[in-house]
């Protein structure tokens, strides 16, 4: 009785294990096409965690790396709230960012967070751009036709 019991578990883990691999993927997918010259895309960053904050450069790697859009991709990394940790001197990202630069990633601080924190432009590094408002640079790049991507 054991005997049969185990073979009939056997079989029933083989049998799983065919239809789990038998299966097809969905009809009709294929991954989006690289049809335009270029494309834009705003990276959202507010807030000071560090996992968070190394995701975002992680992600604009991937994205510049991907093979659809090497060469054709314009990014801009936004700072407000908390992101302004990504760019202040005293935390360690200077060697990523410098990666990002060099890769012609523009990197934009919003000047009311400076206000409202007490933080000296003079605390980041010098190729931060500026500008007045986090909010307001979303809202206009969207209208633009950028991507707003958020990790």
């Amino acid at each position: 009785m054991m005997k049969n019991a185990m073979k009939l578990l056997g079989l029933t883990f083989f049998l799983g294990a065919i239809l789990i691999d038998g299966q097809k993927k969905p009809a009709g997918y294929s991954p989006a096409k690289a049809v335009a010259g270029e494309y834009k895309v705003l990276y959202v960053i507010n807030e000071a965690d560090d996992l968070k904050i190394r995701a975002v450069i992680r992600n604009i790697n991937n994205a510049l790396e991907d093979p659809r859009l090497r060469g054709k991709l314009n990014v801009e990394l936004l700072a407000f709230g908390g992101g302004v940790e990504m760019f202040r001197k005293k935390n360690p990202y200077l060697e990523l960012l410098i990666a990002l630069r060099d890769k012609g990633v523009v990197m934009v601080q919003c000047e009311n967070t400076l206000r409202e924190k007490k933080i000296d432009k003079s605390e980041l590094y010098d190729f931060i751009n500026y500008t007045p408002s986090g909010n307001g640079e979303i809202i206009l790049r969207q209208y633009e036709g950028w991507a707003i991507v958020k990790p």
